[in-house]
């Protein structure tokens, strides 16, 4: 068992975690019969670690009612994933495209931005733990009322990675934490991760803290200060060795049990 996760015997947390809503006609091999259908789709690398770490992962669809989520969930997780509609947050509307989001879960998806969105604030006005991943922490952002970067020029660190997941990302990815924050407390002052995003924070929402940066400056990091609220860039779910952002928001949550 690693530091910071539930002692095997206790009352195990349950965390929510987002996912994203498909046509079963793109799951090559399926009954065409089914093709028509919907499926709300989860990544099992959540689910695994978070077990793994003593909490119950628990898939949540669109059609849960946040508050009511909250009532029940010791703990959130909001996933990576295609971007947020420039709408939530002032950006620019026509780099929307005019496809269902259920054909192709690259596009923006206005159903998913609102749930996420609705669920962050209920979950913070609860203090419930929030741990945002990649896109999950830009959803936090723009719940609070931030604004994002719409994509990142080139520059001396990749970003946009073309390794695919497992990896702990290069060593150019280095993000470097401030002290005392979540962040540094639960992986020192430095760390090397993956990274695969073209958007960034721009403007903070309120309250909302940045507390990891790369070289490039960057933003990979955030926290809401006096909260258990953490939002992270990169992909914890798909580094090598266990990340202990998963670690910390089972610890959270088992707090308010």
């Amino acid at each position: 068992m690693t530091a910071g996760t539930v002692r095997p015997g206790a009352v195990r947390p349950m965390i929510g975690i987002t996912g994203r809503r498909v046509r079963l006609g793109l799951v090559e091999g399926l009954d065409s019969r089914y093709g028509h259908l919907l499926a709300d789709t989860f990544m099992s690398d959540f689910a695994e670690r978070i077990a793994r770490a003593g909490g119950v992962p628990v898939n949540l669809p669109y059609d849960a009612d946040p508050e009511a989520l909250c009532h029940w969930m010791s703990g959130m997780v909001i996933t990576g994933g295609q971007d947020v509609h420039p709408a939530c947050w002032g950006g620019d509307p026509s780099v929307v495209r005019n496809v269902d989001p259920r054909s192709d879960p690259m596009v923006h998806d206005a159903e998913r931005d609102q749930f996420e969105l609705a669920l962050v604030r209920a979950a913070l006005d609860r203090r419930i733990p929030v741990l945002g991943v990649c896109r999950g922490l830009q959803i936090l952002n723009i719940a609070l009322g931030g604004t994002l970067i719409p994509h990142l020029s080139p520059g001396s660190v990749e970003h946009l990675s073309a390794s695919p997941p497992l990896t702990d990302g290069a060593d150019d990815h280095k993000v470097t934490f401030e002290p005392g924050s979540i962040a540094e407390q639960i992986f020192g002052a430095s760390a090397v991760t993956n990274s695969w995003h073209h958007q960034a924070v721009d403007r903070c929402g309120t309250g909302l803290v940045i507390t990891g940066r790369t070289a490039d400056g960057v933003v990979e990091a955030v926290e809401l200060p006096g909260s258990p609220v953490l939002g992270v860039q990169w992909h914890p779910e798909w580094m090598e060795h266990d990340d202990p952002a998963l670690s910390w928001v089972v610890t959270e949550a088992h707090k308010r049990i």
